[in-house]
């Protein structure tokens, strides 16, 4: 086929058109990267700096798809690995600590040629922290979304070991559910399932292996401390906790009528919060 130079300018203004264009926020792309005897799968969409989610405790990201769209329609690439022993990822789920699951993420961080920011939720932010600790190479910031205090009641603890457990009644898991996670009002039903029991526990086993020194400061990275106002985990007296200990490397900000469960009870606003900070931080 040919054209003439009038039809040959069009066509090339058309392909300039497509070219250009940007990546759509809710096409996701799911990839995988090995590290070492681990094969992590994860889901990537959007363009821009990287900001890579780690889940909470025996939870996959998958339920985040709300909160990761609105994060690429800020601007960012939005990346989400599953833990070992969830989807596609796999690896040695004993004799591990810490480190181990953070180079799984490295190593997303690498595949995708750049560095990020780092969003842990609840637990996620203890590897968050391993992580920017271990490569602050790879780090350009740490979002710690509905992280603990440095003490909560054992009563909470013991909520989620009871709703991971297949025994428990739907009755159980709804009340420990609103016990540890939820805010009066939001609906928890959508986490009864999504749990995985021999997940949480090769986590909690490789945070007994770790020490607590090897990760609490997130090495020298800017910290969002990002909490629900209603966050039995996180109660008022501890607002600043991490503030007062790291100074101006911490930003604290809150999230009204919000719990444990933040990103899942308030997508839009956690979404907005993580980006607004990460504009701070510069592109």
């Amino acid at each position: 086929m040919t054209f003439g130079s009038k039809g040959l300018v069009i066509a090339c203004a058309l392909a300039a058109a497509v070219t250009a264009a940007p990546a759509r926020a809710d096409n996701v792309v799911v990839k995988s990267v090995t590290n070492g005897d681990a094969t992590i799968s994860y889901r990537a969409q959007g363009k821009g700096p990287l900001i890579l989610f780690i889940a909470s405790t025996g939870r996959g990201t998958e339920e985040f798809d709300d909160l990761a769209k609105d994060l690429a329609e800020r601007g960012y690439r939005v990346l989400r690995p599953e833990p070992r022993g969830i989807g596609a990822s796999k690896g040695p789920m004993t004799g591990v600590t810490f480190h181990d699951f953070a180079n799984d993420f490295a190593a997303v961080i690498r595949n995708e040629g750049g560095h990020a920011i780092v969003a842990g939720h609840a637990y996620g932010g203890w590897i968050a922290r391993t992580l920017a600790t271990d490569r602050p190479d790879l780090t350009r910031g740490v979002v710690l979304v509905a992280a603990g205090a440095s003490k909560w009641p054992k009563e909470l603890s013991d909520a989620i070991t009871m709703i991971n457990d297949p025994a428990s009644t739907r009755e159980q898991r709804l009340a420990g559910l609103r016990l540890a996670f939820f805010a009066k009002g939001n609906d928890p039903t959508a986490w009864l399932d999504g749990w995985h029991q021999d997940v949480t526990k090769s986590q909690r086993a490789a945070g007994k292996a770790t020490k607590r020194a090897d990760w609490w400061a997130a090495g020298k990275a800017p910290i969002l401390d990002l909490q629900g106002g209603a966050d039995p985990f996180r109660p008022a007296e501890s607002r600043n906790e991490l503030k007062s200990e790291f100074g101006d490397r911490v930003t604290v900000a809150v999230i009204d009528n919000a719990s444990h469960a933040l990103p899942a009870e308030k997508p839009a606003e956690t979404a907005k919060a993580i980006a607004d900070w990460a504009d701070r931080l510069g592109k």
